[in-house]
Protein backbone atom coordinates (compact mmCIF):
# COMPACT_ATOMS: atom_id res chain seq x y z
CA UNK A 1 0.00 0.00 0.00
CA UNK A 2 1.42 3.08 1.12
CA UNK A 3 2.59 5.46 -1.63
CA UNK A 4 1.00 4.12 -4.00
CA UNK A 5 -2.52 3.66 -2.18
CA UNK A 6 -5.25 4.05 -4.55
CA UNK A 7 -8.05 6.45 -3.86
CA UNK A 8 -11.04 7.46 -5.69
CA UNK A 9 -11.08 10.93 -7.36
CA UNK A 10 -13.97 12.33 -5.40
CA UNK A 11 -11.39 11.90 -2.41
CA UNK A 12 -8.54 14.61 -4.10
CA UNK A 13 -9.55 17.97 -2.88
CA UNK A 14 -6.82 19.70 -4.25
CA UNK A 15 -3.54 18.92 -6.36
CA UNK A 16 -0.01 20.89 -6.10
CA UNK A 17 1.60 22.26 -9.04
CA UNK A 18 5.46 21.07 -9.24
CA UNK A 19 6.40 24.25 -11.85
CA UNK A 20 9.53 24.12 -12.76
CA UNK A 21 12.58 21.78 -11.38
CA UNK A 22 15.00 24.99 -10.97
CA UNK A 23 16.97 26.25 -8.02
CA UNK A 24 15.25 28.55 -5.82
CA UNK A 25 16.60 31.85 -6.21
CA UNK A 26 16.05 31.11 -9.96
CA UNK A 27 12.03 31.51 -8.99
CA UNK A 28 12.11 35.21 -9.22
CA UNK A 29 13.61 35.41 -12.70
CA UNK A 30 11.37 33.19 -13.88
CA UNK A 31 8.33 35.48 -12.36
CA UNK A 32 9.66 38.34 -14.12
CA UNK A 33 9.93 36.48 -17.11
CA UNK A 34 6.42 35.05 -17.24
CA UNK A 35 5.19 38.69 -16.22
CA UNK A 36 6.93 40.37 -19.00
CA UNK A 37 5.73 37.80 -21.24
CA UNK A 38 1.98 38.21 -20.08
CA UNK A 39 2.19 41.96 -19.78
CA UNK A 40 3.26 41.66 -23.73
CA UNK A 41 0.03 39.48 -24.27
CA UNK A 42 -2.43 41.68 -22.37
CA UNK A 43 -1.11 44.66 -24.33
CA UNK A 44 -0.59 43.21 -27.61
CA UNK A 45 -4.32 41.13 -27.68
CA UNK A 46 -6.22 44.02 -26.21
CA UNK A 47 -4.68 46.34 -28.60
CA UNK A 48 -5.64 44.08 -31.74
CA UNK A 49 -9.22 44.27 -30.18
CA UNK A 50 -9.56 47.07 -29.96
CA UNK A 51 -8.43 48.11 -33.19
CA UNK A 52 -10.24 45.59 -35.42
CA UNK A 53 -13.60 46.64 -33.05
CA UNK A 54 -13.32 50.42 -33.28
CA UNK A 55 -11.45 50.87 -36.69
CA UNK A 56 -14.05 51.28 -39.88
CA UNK A 57 -11.41 50.04 -42.39
CA UNK A 58 -10.99 47.19 -40.40
CA UNK A 59 -14.55 46.06 -40.51
CA UNK A 60 -14.09 43.41 -43.07
CA UNK A 61 -14.33 39.13 -42.50
CA UNK A 62 -10.52 38.78 -42.21
CA UNK A 63 -10.12 41.23 -39.04
CA UNK A 64 -13.04 39.89 -37.44
CA UNK A 65 -11.53 36.82 -37.08
CA UNK A 66 -8.22 38.25 -36.25
CA UNK A 67 -10.30 40.02 -33.51
CA UNK A 68 -11.51 36.66 -32.36
CA UNK A 69 -7.98 35.17 -32.63
CA UNK A 70 -6.67 37.77 -30.07
CA UNK A 71 -9.51 37.21 -27.93
CA UNK A 72 -8.77 33.39 -27.86
CA UNK A 73 -4.85 34.36 -26.95
CA UNK A 74 -6.02 36.66 -24.36
CA UNK A 75 -8.11 34.09 -22.22
CA UNK A 76 -6.17 30.97 -22.86
CA UNK A 77 -2.99 32.75 -21.63
CA UNK A 78 -4.83 34.06 -19.12
CA UNK A 79 -5.90 30.57 -17.60
CA UNK A 80 -2.72 29.31 -17.35
CA UNK A 81 0.13 32.55 -16.43
CA UNK A 82 -1.69 34.08 -13.33
CA UNK A 83 -1.53 30.98 -11.28
CA UNK A 84 1.79 30.09 -12.68
CA UNK A 85 3.23 33.33 -11.46
CA UNK A 86 1.42 33.17 -8.40
CA UNK A 87 3.42 29.16 -7.57
CA UNK A 88 6.70 31.14 -8.55
CA UNK A 89 5.99 32.82 -4.87
CA UNK A 90 4.06 29.53 -2.65
CA UNK A 91 5.08 27.49 -0.83
CA UNK A 92 2.28 25.33 -1.30
CA UNK A 93 1.98 25.58 -4.69
CA UNK A 94 -1.55 23.88 -4.69
CA UNK A 95 -4.00 24.29 -6.88
CA UNK A 96 -7.99 23.28 -5.91
CA UNK A 97 -9.92 20.26 -7.44
CA UNK A 98 -12.43 22.50 -9.08
CA UNK A 99 -9.86 24.78 -10.12
CA UNK A 100 -7.89 22.18 -11.79
CA UNK A 101 -10.78 21.08 -13.65
CA UNK A 102 -11.80 24.49 -14.26
CA UNK A 103 -7.82 25.35 -15.51
CA UNK A 104 -8.08 22.06 -18.08
CA UNK A 105 -11.43 22.82 -18.98
CA UNK A 106 -10.65 26.49 -20.94
CA UNK A 107 -7.31 25.89 -21.85
CA UNK A 108 -8.84 22.94 -23.86
CA UNK A 109 -11.66 24.79 -25.11
CA UNK A 110 -9.56 27.65 -26.02
CA UNK A 111 -7.08 26.16 -27.88
CA UNK A 112 -9.03 23.83 -29.94
CA UNK A 113 -11.32 26.43 -31.02
CA UNK A 114 -7.69 28.72 -32.03
CA UNK A 115 -7.29 25.31 -34.35
CA UNK A 116 -10.03 25.56 -35.89
CA UNK A 117 -9.90 28.90 -36.04
CA UNK A 118 -6.95 29.53 -37.99
CA UNK A 119 -8.45 27.19 -40.48
CA UNK A 120 -11.60 28.74 -41.18
CA UNK A 121 -9.42 32.44 -41.62
CA UNK A 122 -7.63 30.14 -44.30
CA UNK A 123 -10.51 29.61 -46.29
CA UNK A 124 -11.60 33.08 -46.00
CA UNK A 125 -8.15 33.68 -47.85
CA UNK A 126 -8.75 30.99 -49.95
CA UNK A 127 -12.36 33.11 -51.16
CA UNK A 128 -10.78 36.41 -50.82
CA UNK A 129 -8.02 35.65 -53.12
CA UNK A 130 -9.43 32.66 -55.41
CA UNK A 131 -13.20 33.62 -55.63
CA UNK A 132 -12.92 38.03 -54.97
CA UNK A 133 -16.00 38.94 -56.65
CA UNK A 134 -18.28 36.45 -54.83
CA UNK A 135 -16.40 37.55 -51.32
CA UNK A 136 -18.86 39.68 -49.91
CA UNK A 137 -21.69 36.72 -50.86
CA UNK A 138 -19.83 33.76 -49.51
CA UNK A 139 -18.33 35.79 -46.13
CA UNK A 140 -21.64 37.14 -45.12
CA UNK A 141 -21.79 38.80 -41.08
CA UNK A 142 -24.28 35.91 -40.69
CA UNK A 143 -21.68 33.11 -42.75
CA UNK A 144 -18.74 34.42 -40.18
CA UNK A 145 -20.45 34.88 -36.72
CA UNK A 146 -21.27 31.16 -37.87
CA UNK A 147 -17.90 30.13 -38.49
CA UNK A 148 -16.89 31.32 -35.05
CA UNK A 149 -19.60 30.04 -33.17
CA UNK A 150 -18.76 26.50 -34.70
CA UNK A 151 -15.21 27.27 -33.94
CA UNK A 152 -16.64 27.55 -30.17
CA UNK A 153 -18.69 24.65 -30.72
CA UNK A 154 -16.04 22.20 -32.01
CA UNK A 155 -13.70 23.58 -29.11
CA UNK A 156 -16.70 22.98 -26.21
CA UNK A 157 -17.54 19.23 -27.30
CA UNK A 158 -13.36 18.18 -27.10
CA UNK A 159 -12.93 20.11 -24.14
CA UNK A 160 -16.37 18.48 -21.92
CA UNK A 161 -15.23 15.16 -23.39
CA UNK A 162 -11.17 15.44 -22.42
CA UNK A 163 -12.43 16.94 -19.33
CA UNK A 164 -14.65 14.70 -18.21
CA UNK A 165 -13.15 11.66 -19.27
CA UNK A 166 -9.96 12.69 -17.27
CA UNK A 167 -11.17 13.68 -14.40
CA UNK A 168 -13.34 10.28 -14.03
CA UNK A 169 -10.02 8.43 -13.50
CA UNK A 170 -8.64 7.67 -9.85
CA UNK A 171 -6.00 9.10 -8.28
CA UNK A 172 -3.17 6.87 -6.58
CA UNK A 173 -1.31 8.82 -3.32
CA UNK A 174 0.55 11.23 -4.77
CA UNK A 175 -0.98 14.77 -6.01
CA UNK A 176 1.95 16.02 -7.47
CA UNK A 177 1.16 17.37 -10.70
CA UNK A 178 5.07 17.43 -12.93
CA UNK A 179 3.74 20.43 -14.60
CA UNK A 180 2.58 24.04 -14.61
CA UNK A 181 -0.74 23.89 -15.48
CA UNK A 182 -3.11 21.19 -15.12
CA UNK A 183 -2.52 18.80 -18.31
CA UNK A 184 -3.94 15.58 -19.38
CA UNK A 185 -1.08 14.06 -19.91
CA UNK A 186 0.87 14.83 -16.74
CA UNK A 187 -2.79 14.17 -14.54
CA UNK A 188 -2.68 10.62 -16.55
CA UNK A 189 0.30 10.07 -14.91
CA UNK A 190 -1.19 9.77 -11.38
CA UNK A 191 -4.04 7.97 -12.17
CA UNK A 192 -4.18 4.08 -10.88
CA UNK A 193 -7.20 3.30 -13.52
CA UNK A 194 -6.77 1.89 -16.72
CA UNK A 195 -5.49 4.42 -19.34
CA UNK A 196 -6.06 2.56 -22.54
CA UNK A 197 -9.72 4.01 -23.36
CA UNK A 198 -8.85 7.61 -21.83
CA UNK A 199 -5.60 7.23 -24.41
CA UNK A 200 -8.26 6.15 -27.63
CA UNK A 201 -10.26 9.05 -26.88
CA UNK A 202 -7.57 11.56 -26.95
CA UNK A 203 -6.15 9.85 -30.25
CA UNK A 204 -8.74 10.24 -31.84
CA UNK A 205 -9.98 13.51 -30.86
CA UNK A 206 -7.13 14.91 -31.85
CA UNK A 207 -7.15 13.08 -35.09
CA UNK A 208 -10.53 14.72 -35.72
CA UNK A 209 -9.17 18.29 -34.53
CA UNK A 210 -5.32 18.52 -36.31
CA UNK A 211 -6.12 16.61 -39.33
CA UNK A 212 -9.19 18.01 -41.11
CA UNK A 213 -7.85 22.03 -39.90
CA UNK A 214 -4.42 20.63 -41.40
CA UNK A 215 -6.28 19.90 -44.23
CA UNK A 216 -8.60 23.20 -45.07
CA UNK A 217 -4.91 24.97 -44.52
CA UNK A 218 -3.27 23.31 -46.76
CA UNK A 219 -5.79 22.59 -49.49
CA UNK A 220 -6.65 26.36 -49.13
CA UNK A 221 -3.28 27.69 -49.80
CA UNK A 222 -2.64 25.22 -52.23
CA UNK A 223 -5.29 26.82 -54.35
CA UNK A 224 -3.68 30.90 -53.48
CA UNK A 225 -0.63 29.70 -54.43
CA UNK A 226 -2.08 28.72 -57.66
CA UNK A 227 -4.08 31.75 -58.15
CA UNK A 228 -1.03 34.17 -57.31
CA UNK A 229 0.88 32.45 -59.53
CA UNK A 230 -0.97 33.38 -62.16
CA UNK A 231 -1.05 37.40 -61.36
CA UNK A 232 0.71 38.61 -64.30
CA UNK A 233 2.21 41.76 -62.21
CA UNK A 234 5.05 41.69 -59.53
CA UNK A 235 3.03 43.58 -57.37
CA UNK A 236 -0.21 42.10 -57.73
CA UNK A 237 1.37 39.00 -56.42
CA UNK A 238 3.36 40.82 -53.30
CA UNK A 239 -0.11 42.08 -52.40
CA UNK A 240 -1.64 38.55 -52.54
CA UNK A 241 0.76 36.80 -50.59
CA UNK A 242 1.23 39.91 -48.06
CA UNK A 243 -2.41 39.25 -46.76
CA UNK A 244 -1.50 35.55 -46.35
CA UNK A 245 2.04 35.73 -44.75
CA UNK A 246 0.86 36.84 -41.26
CA UNK A 247 -1.67 34.00 -41.35
CA UNK A 248 0.81 31.45 -42.06
CA UNK A 249 3.57 32.48 -39.67
CA UNK A 250 0.85 32.40 -36.46
CA UNK A 251 -0.12 28.71 -38.06
CA UNK A 252 3.71 27.75 -38.60
CA UNK A 253 4.16 28.96 -34.77
CA UNK A 254 1.29 27.32 -33.07
CA UNK A 255 1.04 23.74 -34.81
CA UNK A 256 5.33 23.81 -34.38
CA UNK A 257 4.74 24.14 -30.61
CA UNK A 258 2.17 21.73 -30.31
CA UNK A 259 4.05 18.77 -32.40
CA UNK A 260 7.12 19.42 -30.51
CA UNK A 261 4.89 18.90 -27.30
CA UNK A 262 3.04 16.16 -28.09
CA UNK A 263 5.89 14.27 -29.48
CA UNK A 264 8.50 14.95 -27.01
CA UNK A 265 8.11 11.51 -24.67
CA UNK A 266 7.08 11.59 -21.29
CA UNK A 267 10.31 10.39 -20.34
CA UNK A 268 11.02 14.04 -20.71
CA UNK A 269 8.49 16.28 -18.56
CA UNK A 270 10.94 19.28 -18.13
CA UNK A 271 11.44 19.59 -22.07
CA UNK A 272 7.43 18.70 -22.40
CA UNK A 273 6.90 22.06 -19.98
CA UNK A 274 9.48 23.78 -22.13
CA UNK A 275 7.12 23.54 -24.98
CA UNK A 276 4.40 23.43 -23.83
CA UNK A 277 5.38 27.48 -22.99
CA UNK A 278 5.69 27.71 -26.58
CA UNK A 279 2.28 27.29 -27.71
CA UNK A 280 0.62 28.45 -24.15
CA UNK A 281 2.72 31.73 -24.21
CA UNK A 282 4.82 32.39 -27.01
CA UNK A 283 2.09 32.24 -29.30
CA UNK A 284 -0.27 34.65 -27.34
CA UNK A 285 2.72 36.85 -27.13
CA UNK A 286 3.68 36.86 -30.89
CA UNK A 287 0.58 36.17 -32.87
CA UNK A 288 -0.35 40.45 -32.10
CA UNK A 289 2.99 41.00 -33.45
CA UNK A 290 3.29 38.87 -36.56
CA UNK A 291 -0.33 40.71 -37.51
CA UNK A 292 1.05 44.53 -36.74
CA UNK A 293 4.36 43.92 -38.07
CA UNK A 294 3.50 42.02 -41.14
CA UNK A 295 0.14 43.80 -42.23
CA UNK A 296 -0.13 47.27 -43.54
CA UNK A 297 -3.86 48.26 -42.21
CA UNK A 298 -3.42 47.14 -39.00
CA UNK A 299 -0.33 49.41 -39.05
CA UNK A 300 -2.02 51.72 -40.22
CA UNK A 301 -4.69 51.57 -37.80
CA UNK A 302 -2.47 51.28 -34.74
CA UNK A 303 -0.56 54.32 -36.01
CA UNK A 304 -3.93 56.52 -36.17
CA UNK A 305 -5.16 55.22 -33.07
CA UNK A 306 -1.63 56.18 -31.33
CA UNK A 307 -1.74 59.92 -32.89
CA UNK A 308 -5.22 60.11 -31.71
CA UNK A 309 -3.98 59.34 -27.97
CA UNK A 310 -0.98 61.79 -28.24
CA UNK A 311 -2.95 64.76 -29.54
CA UNK A 312 -5.89 64.19 -26.42
CA UNK A 313 -2.45 64.24 -24.08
Amino acid sequence: MGDRETCNHSDVTDFILVGFRVRPELHILLFLLFLLVYAMILLGNLGMMVITMFDPRLNTPMYFFLGNLSFIDLFYSSVIAPKAMINFWSESKSISYAGCVTQLFLFALFIVTEGFLLAVMAYDRFIAICNPLLYTVQMSTRVCVQLVAGSYFCGCITSVLQTSMTFTLSFCASRAIDHFYCDTRPLQRLSCSDLFILRMVSFTLSGLIILPTIIVIVISYLYIVSTVLKIPSTEGRQKAFSTCSSHLGVVSVLYGAVFFMYLTPDTFPELSKVASLCYTLLTPMLNPLIYSLRNKDVKEALKKLLEKKSSVL
